[in-house]
């Protein structure tokens, strides 16, 4: 009885030591970085009404604060501090580091249905599934993406041709990128119209759901999320996501031809894509299994539809304003390619001034406006301001891409902003719309030739005209940079 009670208040003294030094170790840190600058705080509740209610407000007001504190300033609430990042050089101590990998945020809210993938894992996790997935994304591989490309655009052309004059291009862009991804990584030739719908539809409501917890501060605390009906349409959600992933793993298991094979044997015989290494890396006794593979699955169908969706949408209205600049793209294709040829993986490197529109169009409008990390050690910033160990970093790039101090006149769209001797003065992480360092995106290069030839598919065809004015454009919150309301263009044969 006498050690029971040893062992007892051992338990209870080490469990009060520890809470004590937790909330230490709290205090100090806020001490440190309450010198950093920050919009006025209310008492407990710190900076949450900035997050607060509609996702149309939400977005606008964390824009006001990165310019009115540029470069740095610091946002609090119930849960601890936050420092946002926008300066280059601030940035780059973050992104270029090999030690601040661990991502933090909003990225948590992910997990129930991104689980531990590549977007959210960290340490030799990170590195066993990046090193698995690089393969799959070389340009010997994406050259043999290009048909596909091509295909989905000739689709796509096809359904302008037969649609009204004024389209809201959100949804058929969506629908040709969401197809490109699903063959291209995943091996599918084709997707049932049914289970297709199914999925837009639930990925729209994940995102609705996602973004309501994001709006609703007191929902980061997982006791009281857990206990909402929000809560419960998430796990609903996913469960339907996951189902139709696990279904797509099946499919391509049956048809696999010699799945026991070494990877370079398989590869022979069929295209190699992402899902096949991920098969392939498991019967071959790699670290990751069925739950690994769909969490990766998942992300890529994800990833890969919605940011490339959203970039060719804005460049779409863009160059319906800029009638001078789309001429000078159609000018360029119609030299390299002529008016029916399908772009080849070589002939799309020869279009330098469509590059420099897609880049310049990721400048304005980055598919990802912001994205967030964990110090793993204490450092300071070339701003001169101290970040402790544990604190949460939001980087963002939207407000450093329209930075009038690094791109003058920066809501002008300048394609020549990305003439070699332009780039060549800039910094180099001034420019982030794929992040950049360890931890940047591994299908860059894929998005980059998907846009392309979606442009080449559509300009040589279809002549863009204004509907939707570009400097009336704003944003809401969301998983990617959205705007409020639908992209309408107005899309003519071209005579």
């Amino acid at each position: 009885m006498f050690l029971i009670w040893v062992v007892f208040i051992v338990g209870l003294a080490t469990i009060a030591i520890k809470t004590l030094l937790f909330f230490k170790e709290k205090r100090e840190r806020k001490k440190i970085l309450e010198k950093i600058p920050a919009p006025k705080e209310q008492f407990f509740f710190g900076h949450t009404y900035i997050y607060m209610g509609h996702p149309d407000n939400v977005f606008g007001r964390i824009r006001y604060f990165a310019r009115k504190y540029y470069p740095i300033y610091r946002s609090s609430g119930p849960c601890g501090n936050i420092v946002h990042l926008m300066e280059p050089n601030d940035i780059e101590l973050v992104l270029s580091s090999t030690k601040h990998l661990t991502k933090g945020g909003r990225y948590k809210f992910l997990e129930k249905w991104l689980g531990n993938s590549l977007l959210l894992s960290t340490g030799t996790k990170w590195h066993t599934r990046r090193k698995l997935l690089t393969p799959a994304f070389h340009f010997d591989i994406l050259r043999q993406f290009i048909n596909v490309f091509n295909e989905e655009t000739c689709k796509l052309a096809q359904k302008f041709s037969e649609s009204e004059e004024v389209v809201d291009v959100v949804p058929p862009l969506t629908n040709v990128a969401l197809h490109s991804i699903v063959e291209t990584a995943l091996g599918l030739d084709n997707i049932d119209h049914s289970v297709q719908h199914k999925y837009k539809e639930t990925l729209h409501n994940i995102d609705r759901v996602l973004i309501q917890r994001l709006c609703s501060p007191w929902y980061a605390f997982n006791f009281i999320y857990k206990m909402t009906k929000l809560a419960k349409e998430e796990s609903s959600l996913v469960a339907v996501l996951h189902g139709i992933s696990n279904i797509i793993i099946k499919n391509r298991k049956e048809e696999m031809v010699n799945v026991s094979s070494h990877l370079s044997t398989y590869s022979k015989k069929k295209r190699l894509v992402m899902l096949d290494l991920l098969l392939v890396a498991k019967n071959e006794g790699f670290d990751i299994d069925h739950e690994g593979i769909r969490e990766e699955l998942d992300l890529f169908i994800f990833a890969g539809q919605d940011t490339i969706s959203m970039a060719i949408s804005f460049l779409f209205l863009i160059l319906a304003n800029l009638q001078d600049i789309q001429n000078r793209i159609v000018d360029e294709m119609l030299s390299v390619l002529g008016s029916e040829k399908l772009p080849s993986y070589e002939d799309l490197q020869h279009l330098k001034y469509t590059e420099r529109c897609i880049k310049e169009t990721l400048r304005l409008f980055p598919s990802v406006p912001s994205i967030f990390r964990i110090a793993s050690e204490t450092f300071t910033t070339k701003t001169g301001y101290l970040i402790p160990k544990g604190t949460p970093m939001a980087i963002h790039i939207f407000d450093s891409h329209r930075n009038e101090n690094i791109y003058p006149d920066p809501l002008k769209f300048d394609p020549d902003r990305f003439l070699p001797e332009n780039v060549k003065g800039r910094h180099p992480f001034a420019y982030i719309p794929f992040s950049a360092g360890p931890r940047n995106c591994i299908g860059q290069r894929f998005a980059l030739l998907e846009l392309k030839c979606i442009l080449c598919g559509v300009l040589r065809k279809f002549k863009l005209e204004k509907i939707d004015d570009i400097n009336e454009v704003e944003f809401r919150l969301d998983l990617v940079l959205r705007p409020k309301k639908n992209i309408k263009v107005r899309i003519l044969p071209r005579v």
